[in-house]
Parts: structure tokens; C-alpha cells; sequence
């Protein structure tokens, strides 16, 4: 690499405290220097690379379109070294493991499972951030996501954890014991959908249906799911391995299923882990379905 062709690095550190902050007054008191001196980095950093990195709106600034490329970038890099000092000088030691996860998954299988790894790692702190939208690993925050899907993210490592199908499901109290021929049936219940996801509607459209528009639609966080349609409140699509024990004890019928290669994946960055998050990971490993080290279908 050539580092002489590179920004000074007080213009790269100006920039990326006003891209943070969001005016030169807010990123001159973070680096402790005035937002005449933080205009003045920003000309520089401008001349140098011979592009326009901000614009007036209004009374403030704006990022160009190569000016968030680079903000970006900049985020990354600083909280790279950022995350690699923490762990040389072992002041990242003590930093709360954060896994991010999906809300159904939590409930369903994380949770239950949850206190052999705390049993068995009783110094390791951790923060479980439940959310259906998707958080990715990052330097200084989320350490490991567990995410639904094909396991295709790109920059980010996959590891499947649990090969699941996806199964459309209701309670017998709602649609007692009639046979399902054609998706449109399913049209005439009401719904339960994931708050803040498309997993449904997802599905829906893959199978010839536009919307997901039963008799009415409701939408709830993805751990009270599994409450709602047990009680008959609706129709869900869900993944095998959240509903097997109500199928199996008939609390629940599968209506319909699709299996594929979808499933659970262990998500982190390239690089090397923090140690309390190579113990998850291990963990994790661990709790596979015994038998295939490819985590068989459930």
C-alpha cells in the first residue's frame, strides 16, 4: 500500500467526526479544537483527493455522495484499529458479548438454551439484541448475529447453525381439521405477521400470492409469535424448528411447508474474534443437532 498517497491523517479524523456529528461545531468539541479549525481539515482533505466531500443545506452540511463513501469507509477503518487496541491493551476484555438475533429465534431456541452457556462461562457478560431487522458484526458492537436466510451476506462470514423448513401454521381452534389444497385458501383466515419483518409476505409472494391480506392482518414482535397462534389468533409462517414441539404435541397443524437450503446462520466478520466471543462460538457449535456437523434439518 502507499501510505504516502494517503490523507493526512487530522483531516481524516476531522471528517469523520463531522459525518458523525453532523456539523463542524459538534466535531470540533469532540476532537477538543474549534469548527473554524475543523473547516479548515475538511478544505484540505478536499484538495487532496480533488472531489467535493460535503455541501451548504440549509445553515449546515451535507455529505456528497462521495463524501458518505468515504464516511463510511472511515467508520470501519477507526473502528477497526479502534476494536484492535481495545484487545491488545485488554481493554476490550470486559466488553458485554452482544449477539444480535431475531425475536422468534430468541424465544424459541437462544433463551431455553441460554443458561449452560452461562454455566459453563460464568464471567462472560452478555447483551442479547432481539430485532427482525437485520444488525451485522462490527468493530466495538455486535459480536455475532444469528440470521434466517441462505447464508449469502456479503463480507460477513456464515457458518449454518440449523437447517430448518418453513412451514405455514395455525391452531386447530382456528382452522379445525380442514385439508388445504391451494395457498389462495389460506386467504380466508386471519394472520399473524412478524412487526418490522417481510418474512410472510416473503413467502406469500414466492408462492403466486401478491399480498399477504387474509381477513384481517396482525402484527406483533416475533417472540409472541408462537403465543399468538397458538390461541388461534391467526395463520403465521414460521420455521420448523420454532414449531415442532406444538406440532408434535398437536397444539398446531402444518398447513403448508417448503423445504430448501434456508436456515440459522452464525454471522461474524472476517478476522480474528474477541475470546469470549470464540467461547460463544464454540458454544454454539456445540448445541447442533447430534449426528451431522452440518446441523440436519429439524
Amino acid at each position: 500500500m502507499d501510505w504516502q498517497s494517503l490523507p493526512p491523517l487530522t483531516a481524516l479524523r476531522a471528517f469523520a467526526a463531522l459525518a458523525q456529528e453532523g456539523s463542524a461545531s459538534a466535531a470540533g468539541a469532540r476532537l477538543n479544537v474549534s469548527h473554524a479549525a475543523i473547516n479548515q481539515q475538511i478544505k484540505q482533505l478536499e484538495a487532496h483527493m480533488g472531489l467535493a466531500l460535503t455541501r451548504r443545506e440549509g445553515r449546515g452540511l451535507a455529505l456528497t455522495e462521495e463524501g458518505q463513501h468515504l464516511a463510511e469507509a472511515l467508520t470501519e477503518g477507526f473502528g477497526a484499529i479502534a476494536q484492535r487496541v481495545a484487545a491488545l491493551t485488554g481493554a476490550d476484555a470486559q466488553r458485554p458479548l452482544q449477539i444480535s438475533v431475531t425475536p422468534q429465534f430468541a424465544a424459541s431456541w437462544l433463551m431455553p438454551r441460554l443458561g449452560d452457556f452461562q454455566a459453563l462461562h460464568p464471567g462472560v457478560d452478555l447483551m442479547v439484541h432481539p430485532s427482525p431487522q437485520r444488525a451485522d458484526p462490527s468493530p466495538g458492537g455486535v459480536d455475532i448475529a444469528i440470521r434466517f436466510g441462505l447464508g449469502q451476506w456479503p463480507g460477513l462470514e456464515a457458518e449454518l447453525l440449523l437447517q430448518t423448513e418453513i412451514v405455514v401454521v395455525a391452531a386447530p381452534s382456528l382452522v379445525g381439521d380442514r385439508p388445504f389444497l391451494e395457498l389462495e385458501e389460506l386467504l380466508e383466515y386471519p394472520w399473524l405477521s412478524e412487526l418490522h419483518a417481510s418474512f410472510a409476505a416473503d413467502w406469500m409472494f414466492r408462492g403466486d400470492l401478491s399480498t399477504l391480506r387474509g381477513t384481517s392482518v396482525t402484527q406483533v414482535p416475533g417472540n409472541l409469535m408462537l403465543d399468538g397462534v397458538r390461541a388461534g389468533q391467526g395463520i403465521a409462517v414460521l420455521t420448523m424448528s420454532s414449531v415442532e414441539a406444538d406440532v408434535a404435541a398437536g397444539r398446531l397443524r402444518v398447513l403448508f411447508s417448503e423445504t430448501g437450503e434456508t436456515g440459522y446462520f452464525i454471522v461474524t466478520r472476517p478476522g480474528i474474534l474477541r475470546p469470549h466471543a470464540k467461547s460463544f462460538l464454540r458454544w454454539l457449535r456445540a448445541q447442533r443437532p447430534h449426528g451431522n456437523s452440518d446441523a440436519a434439518a429439524i
